[in-house]
């Protein structure tokens, strides 16, 4: 989702909120945080940070389970794995929607062996991750959604004494609306022939990222579990309320709380994907450096300074300040992912929202100005985009870009 003026008042307002109203929980102890899982289900989710092995076994069995004309390997006898990551930006996903549909129109948009979403990306990746077939169904969802198809004002009492300034229950009856019983099966049918879907959540409790196997948790036909973990991933701490998960550790019930992936990063963190592939590689008896990753990353936001004046108000700057952060951070992980793919050797390609291109919102979720942000991405793929093969300032300095859309900055 997006960061926007509901936010702000929560800025305002978090010094006054009452923890004492809050439900009571029962958070997972620190000392079993890694080993806390959804019950029964111990394959659908990864804790990053902690000693597991769990990822590469994951794709130890991608590997096993994959078609070979999937991914065939080349004359060279190279074997190139797409990954696709999808970033967060809220109302900006429209410029991803149309980029992916743009792409499949151009013809090159290949099968991708992983794909991963955080926020707005979390509602994008089930639809990138099933090709073009359903390209009109992603159209529809960035093209015709408003603000009132996403969230729903709380009362002020509710949003001083809650937990959350606003309910996301418009956007989740919307996301299981999207995954209907035909999505589910053939996200399931995929998995099971190799290919991975991964969304990412922030747990509140233990400051540390999520990783969800979409993919096992349709397999399993869990259509309430697969839509609450992408409204999770979606879920601005403060603006929307968190989703709790109820899970199992050392014989006892526990809860988490989990909100927006884009708290901790605003591209998932596919490094340790590619990582993985090559240590999947040596398991199969395959030489690793025959193993390559090509990493596409959609930024559904801006790669350079973009101007706007500031009212001289709390409010006001406030938003922009907030933006500015969510700005850095998304560059930010495009360096980081840069350096770690550069230094495996895979083949690295950004697309973000161009400089020249002007938004005028007037809501949080415009329909009217994501139907032209929604073109502009459909415009930019469909016409053959040069894709760029560094960040901005490593592939050139942040100024040039500037300067080349017509900005002064």
């Amino acid at each position: 989702m997006n960061k926007k003026n509901v936010f702000l008042m929560g800025l305002v307002f978090v010094s006054l909120l009452c923890s004492g109203c809050a439900t009571t929980r029962h958070p997972v102890p620190p000392d079993l945080i890694t080993k806390a899982q959804i019950a029964n289900m111990e394959e659908v989710r990864i804790v990053m940070g902690a000693h597991n092995t769990a990822l590469q076994e994951n794709l130890v069995m991608s590997a096993k389970q994959e078609r070979a004309e999937d991914f065939p390997v080349g004359p060279d006898g190279v074997k190139v794995y797409p990954v696709l990551a999808i970033s967060g930006g809220g109302s900006n996903g429209a410029y991803g929607a149309g980029f992916l549909n743009g792409w499949s129109k151009e013809g090159s948009r290949p099968v991708f062996k992983v794909v991963t979403g955080v926020s707005t990306g979390a509602i994008i990746a089930p639809f990138a991750f099933l090709g073009k077939d359903f390209d009109d169904e992603l159209e529809k969802c960035y093209t015709t959604m408003s603000t009132k198809d996403v969230m729903a004002h709380n009362l002020p009492f509710t949003s001083l004494f809650g937990d959350s300034l606003a309910s996301n229950a418009p956007l989740a009856k919307m996301v299981a609306r999207m995954v209907d019983k035909k999505i589910l099966a053939r996200i399931a049918l995929e998995h099971k022939n190799g290919r991975r879907l991964f969304v990412g959540t922030a747990n509140l409790d233990s400051d540390r990222f999520v990783i969800w196997d979409l993919g096992a948790i349709a397999a399993r036909g869990e259509k309430e579990l697969f839509c609450k973990v992408i409204v999770a991933s979606a879920a601005i701490p403060m603006i929307f309320p968190p989703s709790i998960f109820h899970v199992e550790a050392g014989g006892n019930q526990y809860d988490e709380m989990h909100a927006d992936g884009g708290t901790m990063t605003q591209v998932f963190a596919v490094g340790k994907l590619v990582e993985g592939m090559q240590g999947a590689a040596k398991s199969l008896g395959i030489e690793p450096s025959k193993i390559k990753g090509r990493l596409y990353i959609i930024r559904n936001g801006y790669m350079s300074p973009t101007y706007k004046k500031v009212k001289d108000n709390i409010m006001s700057i406030a938003q922009r300040s907030f933006d500015m952060i969510i700005d850095a951070q998304g560059v930010g992980d495009a360096y980081r992912l840069y350096v770690f793919n550069k230094e495996k050797g895979g083949d690295y390609n950004l697309a973000f929202i161009p400089p020249d291109f002007k938004m005028n919102p007037k809501e949080m979720f415009d329909p009217q100005d994501m139907r032209r942000l929604y073109d502009r991405g459909y415009e930019d793929a469909a016409g053959g985009y040069k894709w760029h093969k560094a960040p901005p300032g490593v592939e050139g300095p942040l100024w040039v870009v500037a300067k080349e859309s017509g900005e002064k900055q």
